[in-house]
């Protein structure tokens, strides 16, 4: 009489649990990674609202020294912290927004520059990012 087997050996139960651990030693560190980029997402969201803030008022302005932040349409500045955001600040148009310590307290700036001429009447601004937040990956420049 013939014997069907029948379930996994314990050999193939151990190879199983093996490429498991593996994946999860892969996994779990990416996984925190993930959710703290999508945490500092606050951060570069709040930015961007001031951003358009303060490209509005150097179209209105023609300066950038006026683009302060809670004047001329810029969002105000928050000094004490709100989700993960610590501390934004907007001054002579510089934004500077930092994150808590949930985001390991990474700064996020957004520096415009001036661009075209005022004669041609294509004045407008070019932005660089910056801050440690892009060498952490959390944000991208």
């Amino acid at each position: 009489m013939v014997k069907n087997q029948k379930g996994f050996t314990l050999i193939e139960l151990m190879i199983v649990i093996a490429i498991i651990g593996i994946l999860a030693a892969v996994a779990v560190p990416q996984y925190g990674q993930y959710t703290k980029r999508a945490k500092y997402s606050e951060v570069v969201t709040h930015a961007a609202a001031a951003k358009t803030g303060v490209t509005i008022c150097y179209q209105e302005e023609s300066i950038l020294t006026n683009c302060n932040g809670g004047a001329n349409g810029i969002p105000a500045d928050i000094a004490t912290a709100r989700g993960v955001i610590a501390t934004a600040t907007t001054a002579a148009g510089v934004i500077t927004a930092t994150g808590t310590a949930e985001v390991d307290g990474k700064v996020y700036t957004l520096t415009p520059a001036e661009a075209g001429t005022a004669a041609n009447n294509d004045l407008r601004l070019d932005w660089t990012v910056g801050g440690d937040c892009v060498a952490a990956n959390l944000c991208r420049d």
